[in-house]
């Protein structure tokens, strides 16, 4: 039996759940997990259903199936076959280490996505990622070039029929155009020191202030430069006898570590951007393994 899953956005009111479940069990559904939450601040609706169809229906005949009962409820829906790898185009400049743990857990098959190529503003990993079989695209970019450059990026994000772009350490600013049009299709990964550390060698100054936490934020890619919804954080305790390398190092390790969690966490459709924030669903006991594997 092929695995489905339901995604719904709508404004909170009676008989939401009771609909969709009446709608799964009429189409010869069985639910297997399903996880809600009711915001009350913004009066928001999110839920998430795993599904099998025991009659063998197919994903356009739920689809359409589906519509009439959303329609009544304004719904934001979506139903996804649970098996699809999302095809996902990586970038990268000249810190390699979130690139190097991405393509290792792709490559065991604990990343279950299809990388489409990888597009560097350097040839720095031009090497690594020729010997795993994948398209290096090197795109270039200048003051003077930029607008030319993103055009090319763009024009390979559609010819590689890329779902999800991910910024693996890429030291590049994009256009709010380009942002605008891959809304909830760019996830960033960057330290959590921000806004106290800018610029260069932000662990170094943390090292210097006496910083006891380093951490991490992976989040949808916006207008507002490193400002977009959270999907995933975590931190690692530090202390005095630790020196800048080691804040460096442990930097990179959660950095890494955090982008895997948003990535597996997006592509297993269980982020809902819920205006400047997220509402992220964690993944059911006993279904981690399922979600790494695909």
């Amino acid at each position: 039996m092929t695995a489905y899953v339901l995604t719904v956005q709508c404004t909170s009111r009676r008989g939401i759940v009771a609909a969709i479940t009446t709608y799964l069990s009429e189409q010869g559904c069985n639910i297997t997990d399903a996880s809600q939450f009711d915001d009350e601040l913004t009066g928001q609706f999110f839920t998430r259903i795993t599904f099998r169809s025991e009659t063998g229906a197919s994903l356009a005949a739920l689809r359409d199936g589906f519509a009439a009962v959303a329609d009544p409820f304004g719904m934001t829906w979506a139903i996804d076959d649970g098996a699809h790898r999302m095809k996902v185009l990586l970038m990268v400049s000249n810190f390699g280490h979130c690139l190097n743990d991405l393509l290792y857990r792709w490559k065991i098959g604990a990343l279950p996505v299809d990388i489409v190529g990888v597009v560097s503003n350097h040839l720095t990993y031009q090497k690594v990622v020729v010997n795993h079989d994948l398209p290096f695209h090197h795109i270039k970019v200048t003051k003077e070039n930029k607008p030319e450059a993103e055009k090319r990026l763009l024009n390979l994000v559609d010819e590689s029929g890329a779902e999800l772009v991910v910024l693996a350490r890429y030291m590049q600013v994009l256009s709010d155009a380009f942002c605008q049009r891959m809304s909830g299709r760019i996830i960033n990964i960057h330290h959590s020191f921000l806004p106290s550390f800018k610029g260069a060698n932000p662990y170094k100054q943390a090292y210097e202030r006496g910083v006891k936490l380093i951490g991490a934020t992976a989040h949808y890619v916006t207008a507002d430069l490193d400002e977009g919804p959270i999907i995933e954080q975590d931190i690692v305790r530090i202390t005095h006898a630790q020196s800048a390398e080691d804040y460096v190092s442990l930097g990179r390790d959660v950095e890494a570590q955090v982008l895997s969690r948003a990535i597996h966490a997006h592509i297993h459709h269980r982020v809902f951007q819920n205006g400047n924030k997220t509402v992220v669903f964690p993944a059911s006991p006993g279904s981690y393994a399922s979600e790494r594997m695909g």
